[in-house]
C-alpha cells in the first residue's frame, strides 16, 4: 500500500503522523511511504531520518494526496486538505467530528473512508488510540493552569502548591478518565488540594487506590458542583463521551460565580468543550477572560510537545495501520469490532452515531455498510 504523511498545517501543530521508526516497520513490509518535505522537522525528525528508513520525500502536498491510498495524520484535515481527499481514499487520524460540522460535511462529500483514532476501542471499552494524547493533555493541563494562575497571565497570583505556611491552591478535575488521572498525577505532585468528580464509583475507588489521601474523590451524583466551582482556583474539564459532543457540565452562571483570576482549562474543547463559556484557542494566544476568569482552551494541547506526543501516539496507532496496510481496511475492520468502532464516515455515509446525533443526520451502522 502507498501511505502518505503530509505535514500538519493546523495552527501551532508540530506533530507528524509517523515517526521514522514507524516508517521503517511499514517499509520493511513492502509498503511505500511518502513523507512531505520537512514534515517532521518540528518534532525533531529530519528528511534524512525518513530517507534512511526507506521513505520518499515529497515536495508538494498535493502529490501526496494524489498518489496515496491511505493518508495518516495527527489532526483533522483542514479545509485545503479536504479538497484534496479522493473517493475511496483512507483517512486515518484524529477527527473529532461531533464538534466540526463543516469538516463532517466535507468528508461525506469526499466519499472517503475515515477512521478516527478517538473512537477505536479495546475489549474493556477504553479508547487506546486516544489514551496517549489524553495522558499528555492531562499532564499539560496542570502545567498550563499553574502558569495561568500567575498574575502576569491575569490569574489570581497563586502558586499551585502553596509555600511554607501558605495553603496550596484548590484544583477540581471533572472526569476521572485518562485526562483526569494524569492531571491528578501532576497536581498532586505539585502538592495542590485536588478534587476529582466522576460518575463511576468504581473508577473513583481505583483513583483513591492510586493516589490515596492526596485526592478527594466525589461521585458526580452526590457532588455540589456549584460549591466546588466557587471554591476552586483551577478547574480542569476532562469529560469525554466517545465520538459525541462533550456535555456542558459547567454553566455560564457557574463561571460567573468563580473567584476573580481563577482558571479554567477545558481539555474537552476538541469535542466542543464541557464548559459553557469555552471556545477553541491556540498555543500562540491560549487564554481569554470571561467574567474575570481565565480560560485556557487550546484545541491541540499535545502539539506543544510534539516529539513526546508523536512518539507516544505512534506506539498506539501503528498496529492498526500495519493491519490496514497489510490486508486492507475491509478485512481488518470486519475481523475486529474494536477497530470497526473507529470507522466514522464510509463513502458518504456517517457510521458513528455520536456524530450523526450531533448534527441530526442519518446514521448507518459500520457493520451494515461493510456488508454491502
Amino acid at each position: 500500500m502507498r501511505i502518505g504523511v503530509p505535514k500538519e498545517i493546523k495552527l501551532q501543530e508540530y506533530r507528524i503522523g509517523l515517526t521514522p521508526e514507524s516508517v521503517k516497520v511499514l517499509a520493511g513490509k513492502g509498503h511505500e511511504v511518502l513523507v512531505e518535505n520537512n514534515g517532521g522537522f518540528e518534532a525533531g525528525f529530519t528528511n534524512k531520518d525518513y530517507k534512511n528508513v526507506g521513505a520518499k520525500i515529497i515536495d508538494k502536498v498535493a502529490d501526496i494526496f494524489k498518489d496515496s491510498d491511505l493518508i495518516v495524520k495527527v489532526k483533522e484535515p483542514q479545509s485545503s486538505e479536504v479538497k484534496m481527499i479522493r473517493e475511496n481514499q483512507i483517512i486515518y487520524t484524529y477527527l473529532h467530528l461531533a464538534a466540526a460540522k463543516e469538516l463532517t460535511e466535507g468528508l461525506i462529500k469526499s466519499k472517503s473512508v475515515c477512521i478516527a483514532y478517538e473512537t477505536v476501542t479495546d475489549d474493556n471499552g477504553r479508547l487506546p488510540l486516544l489514551a496517549p494524547m489524553s495522558a499528555v493533555a492531562g499532564r499539560m493541563s496542570v502545567q498550563a493552569g499553574a502558569h495561568s494562575l500567575e498574575k502576569t497571565q491575569k490569574g489570581r497570583g497563586l502558586l499551585l502548591g502553596g509555600a511554607p505556611g501558605v495553603d496550596p491552591a484548590t484544583v477540581v478535575i471533572l472526569g476521572g478518565g485518562v485526562v483526569g488521572e494524569n492531571a491528578a498525577l501532576i497536581a498532586t505532585g505539585m502538592r495542590a488540594n485536588v478534587f476529582i468528580v466522576d460518575k463511576s464509583p468504581e473508577r473513583l475507588k481505583q483513583l483513591q487506590e492510586i493516589f490515596g489521601d492526596k485526592i478527594k474523590p466525589i461521585q458526580s451524583e452526590k457532588a455540589d458542583l456549584k460549591k466546588l466551582i466557587v471554591d476552586c482556583d483551577l478547574l480542569i474539564g476532562g469529560v469525554l463521551i466517545p465520538g459525541a459532543e462533550a456535555p456542558k457540565l459547567v454553566t455560564r452562571d457557574m463561571v460567573k460565580s468563580m473567584k476573580r483570576g481563577s482558571v479554567i482549562v477545558d481539555v474537552a474543547i476538541d469535542q466542543g468543550g464541557c464548559i459553557e463559556t469555552s471556545r477553541p484557542t491556540t498555543h500562540d494566544n491560549p487564554t481569554y477572560l470571561v467574567d474575570e476568569v481565565v480560560h485556557y482552551c487550546v484545541a491541540n494541547m499535545p502539539g506543544g510537545v510534539p516529539r513526546t506526543s508523536t512518539l507516544a501516539l505512534n506506539k498506539a496507532t501503528l498496529p492498526l495501520l500495519v493491519k490496514i496496510a497489510d490486508q486492507g481496511y475491509e478485512k481488518t475492520l470486519k475481523e475486529n469490532k474494536n477497530y470497526l468502532a473507529g470507522l466514522n464516515i464510509f463513502k458518504g455515509v456517517i457510521t458513528c452515531k455520536g456524530v450523526a446525533d450531533a448534527f441530526k443526520l442519518k446514521y448507518t451502522s459500520a457493520d451494515k455498510v461493510l456488508q454491502n
